[in-house]
C-alpha cells in the first residue's frame, strides 16, 4: 500500500480552482509538491462536473460486496493531456476522465503521477460552477506557502489499496482486448444515458443494438451489439449529459458477452466507463495479465522497457522494441508486467498503452497471483508431461489425478473445477498455466 499526504486540501474560491495533489513521481523522480498545470480550462463546466463524476462513482457501490476506502483519483499528466481514473467502491467499475489539451488554456501540462484531493467541500463547490464561470485551474502547489514539516505528511492520508494496483493492470489488459462496435451522434448517446436505470436499481444486463433513432437495450443481439452486464452502473454518466457530443460502445474482439466499455464524448475530454463482466465481480479478481506474465523472460523485459518510458500518451511498442532490442511479442509480455504495477493502461481511443508512474514493485507478479506461483511449482516438482497427441499436456493435480490440457484455437482447455467453473473468462487455471510456462521453457 502507498500512503501519500497533501500539503493542503483542494480549493475553489474567488481564484479559481487549486486542486491540491500529493508527492508524485516525476520523469525526475519523486516530487513533494509537483505542479501539472496553471491556467484556464477552455470548459469550465466539463472539468468541474467530471470531477465530480469520478467522485460519485468512486464512492459507489453497485453490488453490496467489497468496499474500498481510497476516494481520490489517480491523475497523470502526460505533458498533453491530463487523466484522472477511480474505481467504483466494489471494484466492478473503472472511470477514467481524459482532459486533452484544447481543454486548458494559458499554461503548460506537466508530467508525472500521484492522486489528486477530490474532498466533499470541493465536490461541493464544483458542483456549483456556473457555465458562464470563468475558471482558473490550478493543477498543484506552486506559488503556495507550504506546510510544516510537522504537518506535511499527516493532514491528509491517502492510500493507494492493493486492490486497485491490481485492478489497474486488469483493467488495462480487458480493455486491450475491446473494440470498438458502436458509435452514435449527441442526439441519440444522450437518448441513450438518460434512459439509463438509478445506480440503486436493481442489476439487469442486456444487448445494445442500433435502431433507426438511436440505441435501446435488448434481450438478444441484433447486428452490431455489446452486452452490457449491470446498466444500472453506467448511471454516473447521467451528471454529463448536457455535455455529450457522441458516444461509443466497446465489446469483446471476438463478439459475444464478456466486459465491455462506453466512452463518451465531451467538449475536449472524453470520459470511459468500464465494466466487469459480471455486475457482482471486481477488476481485482479477473486474472486478465496472467497468460502473459507466465513468459520465463517477462520479467527482465519489464526492467529494459520500464527504463525507456516518460509518461507517454501513446507508447510506441515498435520503437520499444527497437530501443529495448526485443521482440513485439516481448515487449507485450513486459508491459503485463509493468501493468500488474499499474504503471501502464490502455487507451481504447488512441488504440495504444500509456504509461503512469506508480512505485515499482515487480514482486507483485507473483504476490498478486497466487495461480502463476502455483504453475511454476508444478513445472519445477516435475508435474508436467507432454501429451500423446501434439498440442496436449499431462499436468498433476492435488489428488484427483493428472488434468489433460488441450491447446484449442480459442483458447486452452482444461477439466479441472476452476476450468469448467469459469471457462477462461477469469483467466487460466494453474494447470493450463503450467503447461503453458513448461511448453515456453523446452522451446
Amino acid at each position: 500500500m502507498t500512503e501519500r499526504g497533501y500539503h493542503q486540501a483542494s480549493v475553489l474560491d474567488e481564484a479559481g480552482l487549486s486542486l491540491a495533489l500529493a508527492p508524485a513521481l516525476t520523469p525526475n523522480g519523486p516530487v513533494a509538491s509537483p505542479s501539472f498545470f496553471h491556467g484556464f480550462a477552455t470548459h469550465p463546466l466539463v472539468l468541474a462536473r467530471g470531477l465530480v463524476t469520478l467522485a460519485d462513482i468512486t464512492a459507489a457501490r453497485y453490488f453490496p460486496l467489497g468496499t474500498s476506502s481510497m476516494r481520490d483519483p489517480v491523475l497523470t499528466a502526460h505533458g498533453d493531456r491530463l487523466r484522472a481514473e477511480v474505481f467504483s467502491a466494489c471494484a466492478g467499475v473503472h472511470a477514467r476522465l481524459d482532459l486533452l489539451g484544447a481543454g486548458f488554456d494559458g499554461g503548460e501540462i506537466g508530467h508525472g503521477t500521484t492522486n489528486v484531493d477530490i474532498g466533499l467541500h470541493t465536490r461541493t463547490a464544483l458542483s456549483r460552477v456556473g457555465r458562464s464561470d470563468l475558471l482558473h485551474v490550478d493543477v498543484g502547489s506552486e506559488g503556495l506557502a507550504v506546510s510544516s514539516p510537522e504537518r506535511t505528511a499527516v493532514e491528509r492520508p491517502v492510500d493507494m489499496p492493493d486492490r486497485w494496483v491490481r485492478s489497474l493492470g486488469n483493467t488495462a489488459e480487458i480493455l486491450h482486448g475491446l473494440v470498438p462496435v458502436l458509435t452514435v451522434d449527441a442526439a441519440a448517446a444522450r437518448a441513450f444515458i438518460a434512459a439509463l436505470p438509478a445506480a440503486t436499481a436493481a442489476t439487469r444486463g442486456g444487448w445494445v443494438t442500433r435502431t433507426r433513432t438511436g440505441l435501446r437495450v435488448a434481450a438478444r443481439p441484433s447486428g452490431p451489439a455489446v452486452f452490457l452486464a449491470g446498466t444500472h452502473r453506467l448511471s454516473g454518466l447521467k451528471r454529463m449529459l448536457p455535455h455529450v457530443q457522441g458516444l461509443t460502445l466497446y465489446g469483446p474482439a471476438g463478439g459475444g458477452e464478456g466486459a465491455s466499455a462506453v466512452e463518451v464524448h465531451l467538449p475536449a475530454a472524453r470520459l470511459t466507463l468500464v465494466l466487469t463482466a459480471g455486475a457482482t465481480r471486481g477488476f481485482s479478481g479477473e486474472g486478465a495479465l496472467l497468460d502473459a506474465l507466465a513468459s520465463p523472460t517477462a520479467l527482465e523485459d519489464a526492467a529494459l522497457v520500464s527504463a525507456l518510458l516518460s509518461f507517454e500518451p501513446r507508447i510506441d511498442v515498435a520503437r520499444l522494441a527497437r530501443d529495448a532490442d526485443l521482440t513485439p511479442d516481448a515487449v507485450r509480455d513486459a508491459l503485463a508486467v509493468l501493468a500488474s504495477s499499474g504503471r501502464v493502461g490502455w487507451d481504447g481511443h488512441e488504440e495504444a498503452w500509456f504509461h503512469r508512474e506508480l512505485p515499482d514493485a515487480p514482486d507483485r507478479v507473483t504476490r498478486d497471483n497466487p495461480r502463476l506461483v502455483a504453475a511454476r511449482r508444478l513445472v519445477a516438482a516435475g508435474g508436467v508431461r507432454t501429451g500423446a497427441e501434439p498440442g496436449t499436456w499431462q499436468v498433476a493435480g492435488a489428488s484427483e489425478g493428472d488434468y489433460l490440457v488441450r491447446r484449442e484455437a480459442d483458447g486452452d482447455r482444461c477439466a479441472c473445477t476452476w476450468y469448467l467453473s469459469h471457462r477462461g473468462t477469469r483467466g487460466p487455471c494453474k494447470h493450463v498455466l503450467a503447461a503453458q510456462i513448461f511448453d515456453q521453457e523446452a522451446r
